[in-house]
């Protein structure tokens, strides 16, 4: 059997990231794939931006996170495969054809991802994670793959999926507001018995950190939902939950940073310190954004 542009539909979460969209819908445009942009309460024109490149346009009425957001947008597709793509991510040309030809050539492979180039021309791979191995872990450098590779991990940055394979998973787990959700999915499809492969000969540029606008603000609640991610998962696997003693670290360096007004460091720190503290407590992250766990956007 084979697979083309007209088996997928990208799905795109998009949260004030009218800077990069058109790019990111433009270079899928030119690959011949339907896209779905999930907007995420922008307050930019992301939402207008991304109709008139094409796509088909789900507006959330509030923040519901990268997960959740992905969920939904997976739910609205109807193709064999959805490619989970970050709005600051550019597919290359031939990357779609690489990684249907790949899911083709591995039918017990569920997940797809194309090689992940930065703006300093660094390739990027995920073997090291809290849910890795920890022989992988250790590891002090990470050899890139010669060809097509069977990872522990892949980038939820951009990732070919067999779509009915994630939905029966349930999805990106919608507890989780932001970081960890791809490592968390790509764990559950190894328990579940499936591959995961890099393809060599797909291609992407990321620009990694560009869907938003930095702002203190934002680097604190980034800071809060890492520091808490990391404890839910610790909790959801089985593994030691961070220790206090980094708590107290990062409360001295964001105390630290606040006495030379170094904003956005004091702010990022600060986040890290709040996050432990409310995953500790046993608050959840979803509750912070004002988001109910058990429902389901449609």
């Amino acid at each position: 059997m084979s697979f083309s542009a007209a088996d997928i539909t990208a799905v795109v979460v998009s949260f004030d990231s009218a800077q990069v969209l058109p790019s990111c819908l433009a270079a899928l445009a030119g690959e011949g794939v339907a896209a779905i942009v999930v907007d995420n309460a922008s307050g930019d024109a992301s939402a207008e931006l991304a109709a008139q490149h094409g796509a088909r346009v789900l507006r959330n009425a509030r923040n519901e996170g990268y997960g959740r957001a992905n969920n939904r947008g997976v739910r609205a597709a109807t193709t064999p495969f959805v490619l989970i793509v970050n709005p600051d991510l550019e597919v290359q040309p031939g990357a779609v054809s690489a990684l249907l030809a790949a899911a083709e050539a591995y039918p017990d492979a569920v997940a797809f991802a194309p090689r992940l180039v930065e703006p300093s021309g660094r390739v990027f791979l995920q073997p090291r994670s809290l849910l890795s191995p920890p022989h992988l872990n250790r590891a002090r450098t990470i050899a890139l793959p010669e060809g097509d590779a069977c990872l522990p991990f892949l980038s939820g940055a951009c990732l070919l999926l067999r779509r009915e394979v994630f939905l029966a998973l349930g999805g990106f787990d919608p507890a989780i507001f932001l970081f960890y959700e791809d490592d968390d999915l790509c764990r559950r499809l190894r328990e579940a018995g499936h591959a995961l492969v890099h393809v060599d000969g797909a291609n992407a540029r990321h620009g990694r950190g560009r869907s938003s606008a930095p702002s203190p603000q934002r680097r604190f609640t980034a800071r809060w939902h890492l520091a808490w991610s990391e404890y839910h998962m610790a909790r959801k696997w089985g593994l030691p939950v961070p220790g206090l003693g980094k708590t107290i670290e990062n409360a001295a360096k964001a105390i630290g940073y606040g006495l030379i007004l170094n904003q956005d460091k004091m702010y990022a720190h600060a986040g890290s310190v709040a996050g432990a503290l409310a995953a500790r407590a046993g608050h959840s992250a979803l509750a912070r954004q004002g988001l109910n766990e058990a429902e389901i956007i449609a």
